[in-house]
């Protein structure tokens, strides 16, 4: 397998991982938590999921034949709540950006490589504009986790290994291998 398809398919992988990741988080939040913010100036889970939803709609509809940025799409809207953004509808758009997302990033080849995106009216390598769009999506995952984790508190499920664990992990894991 060549680099391009290499890197696709870890492309496809992270993202699907990080996605797992924010919706276990998310679920460990009750709808008073999902909304509240740690100060005046901090995002609440449901600012950055409303903000990764029209993220991920923007810039991966329509992938190749139009701009990321789309002239509908009004980014600081996406940093207020209204009355019709309760969980149900927020993480119906959530899920909606994701298999947008996801869906262009299966549906991507090594020969589209080289093909020409925009963003913002700036040209981007398709290379670009997925590591873009990983790197934004992870740094957004990673701030929905810390906040799920604050709220939660001891009531929080690990969502990877567990502290004072890593040696079972790492031994089990040699055991599954063989090794």
């Amino acid at each position: 397998m060549d680099f391009a398809s290499h890197y696709l398919e870890d492309a496809r992988t992270v993202a699907r991982i990080y996605k797992g990741l924010a919706d276990g988080a998310i679920a460990q939040v009750d709808d008073e938590q999902f909304a509240a913010s740690l100060g005046d100036e901090e995002n609440s889970i449901a600012l950055i999921i409303k903000h990764m939803a029209g993220n991920l709609r923007s810039r991966w509809t329509d992938f190749f034949t139009t701009d990321g940025e789309k002239p509908d799409r009004d980014r600081d809207s996406e940093f207020e709540l209204t009355g019709t953004d309760d969980r149900a509808a927020l993480l119906e758009a959530w899920e909606a950006g994701w298999a947008t997302f996801l869906g262009v990033l299966d549906g991507l080849t090594p020969a589209d490589f080289d093909r020409p995106v925009t963003i913002r009216g700036e040209p981007y390598t398709v290379l670009r504009a997925v590591e873009r769009g990983v790197a934004h999506a992870c740094y957004h995952v990673g701030q929905i986790v810390l906040l799920a984790k604050h709220f939660a508190g001891p009531e929080w499920r690990t969502l990877s290994i567990p502290r004072r664990q890593s040696q079972a992990f790492n031994a089990d894991m040699a055991a599954k291998q063989g090794r």
